[in-house]
């Protein structure tokens, strides 16, 4: 599958305070995206596994990122889900990475499938955030290859392609 660009991009908001922006068209209906970013069933073929994940505003969420690094450590963010909107919105405010948000609308009929408009607000350092843009960015191949059919094989996830993509929005000082 050709991956569509998905740079993301990112605003200053204080000291210490950004927003990394991603948009994506994404060949899919809307409910196909919205179980793949809002069901336990679905976070784990792309992102993280979601345990405890009540699916309602207020709820409890727990993501565990699923990649490791060279050590065997793992992310594991405990938080709420801060907005629910079935099919539409669903919004986790979590530790570490902060309010991590996405917003599903369907594409034009002339494109077809799902917009997914995804906002991360965190506090970190300069380093961190390049780090999170590459994260994200990678993680949001993985969503794509999901969505077809190819869900991510943990196992064999190296760092290789997030220190080219980290190097990338260096670069491109996104």
């Amino acid at each position: 599958m050709e991956i569509p660009s998905l740079y993301g991009r990112s605003e200053k908001r204080g000291v210490d305070d950004h927003l990394l922006r991603y948009e994506l068209s994404a060949p899919f209906p809307v409910a196909e995206v919205w179980h793949a970013v809002a069901t336990p069933e679905g976070l784990p073929t792309w992102l993280a596994a979601a345990d405890p994940f009540e699916q309602r505003e207020g709820g409890a969420i727990t993501l565990r990122w699923l990649n490791t690094d060279p050590e065997g450590h793992a992310t594991v963010a405990p938080g709420r889900v801060t907005a629910w909107q079935p099919e539409r919105v669903a919004e986790y405010t979590v530790d570490i990475h902060g309010r991590i948000r996405f917003e599903l609308e369907p594409a034009p009929s002339s494109v077809g499938g799902t917009l997914l408009h995804f906002t991360n607000e965190l506090a970190c350092s300069e380093s961190v955030r390049l780090d999170c843009l590459a994260g994200w960015h990678h993680h949001f191949e993985y969503l794509l290859e999901a969505l077809a059919g190819r869900p991510a094989d943990w196992s064999g996830w190296t760092l290789e392609r997030w220190r080219k993509l980290r190097a990338e929005y260096e670069l491109r000082g996104s």
